[in-house]
């Protein structure tokens, strides 16, 4: 366990980065909507600084805890667009306390330095992944929103989330869309240049990674078609959504999980 940024200024962007997440996790109804757009624009920059000093570092480093702060601010980026076009979005708090989560567990965790990339596109390959990734967190998210929507409707209450169901159903399905876009790229791209990916002799393997992220790609495939062929919609098409995304998680959070912390490999 090792608390350590690049530079000085990751560790303070880092905190800025938490501290403005915690503000609006634990008063983001008490803020105007000014004040909150302001703290989650600060609380953005930061996180982005603090990614941008572990994989910029000398040597750069990365590993499950970087990986999963990068996810959440794609989603975090994702919410504050859309919370452009729907002002009336609302999960101010539960995202802002998820960034800052993450923030400090890359912090404590920053992941193993890379000194030396095999090659250059192995950069291309690594954004694929970790961009399938943060798109279907947004898919998650909008998911969630999705349930509580179709829960206070059958309940006769306020909608919670904000948006209309049909909205956020649209919305959680064209994340899921792109993320199987790229997703497939990811894969395809490791399978067909493995080696020139992470050199010689370092062919396409079976190993958890790969399993568990071929699994994921089974299962939303299934969902894509389920619900262009059999109309899969509402909690059904949730739990497949949540099914294939935590499959996903663990195929590289959880797999340089287990090597990071549990078996102290890098």
């Amino acid at each position: 366990m090792i608390l350590a940024f690049g530079a000085w200024w990751g560790l303070v962007a880092a905190v800025g980065a938490a501290v403005s997440y915690g503000m609006l996790a634990l008063a983001a109804s008490r803020l105007s909507s000014n004040t909150l757009r302001t703290v989650l624009f600060a609380a953005w920059l930061f996180h982005a600084v603090a990614l941008a000093a572990g994989l910029l570092g000398e040597p750069p480093q990365f590993g499950f805890a970087p990986a999963l702060s990068m996810t959440v601010w794609l989603v975090l980026t994702v919410y504050a667009i859309e919370s452009r076009l729907f002002p009336q979005l609302q999960a101010h708090w539960a995202l802002a306390g998820l960034g800052s989560a993450v923030v400090v567990l890359a912090a404590i965790f920053p992941g193993a330095a890379y000194h030396r990339v095999a090659s250059p596109w192995l950069p291309l390959h690594w954004a694929l992944g970790i961009a399938s990734y943060g798109l279907f967190a947004a898919a998650v998210v909008h998911g969630w929103l999705m349930t509580r929507s179709e829960k206070s409707i059958r309940q006769a209450a306020q909608n919670n989330a904000g948006v209309p169901l049909m909205t956020l159903e649209r919305l959680t399905f064209r994340f899921v869309e792109a993320g199987f876009v790229l997703l497939s790229a990811t894969l395809f791209v490791g399978w067909l240049f493995a080696e020139q990916l992470y050199g010689p002799g370092l062919a396409w393997k079976w190993n958890h990674k790969t399993l568990f992220s071929v699994l994921a790609w089974l299962v939303f495939a299934g969902l894509l078609i389920g619900r262009a062929r059999l109309g899969w919609r509402g909690l059904k098409a949730v739990r497949v959504l949540y099914l294939g995304s935590g499959l996903l998680l663990l195929g590289y959070a959880g797999s340089r999980f287990v090597l990071e912390v549990v078996l102290h490999r890098t």
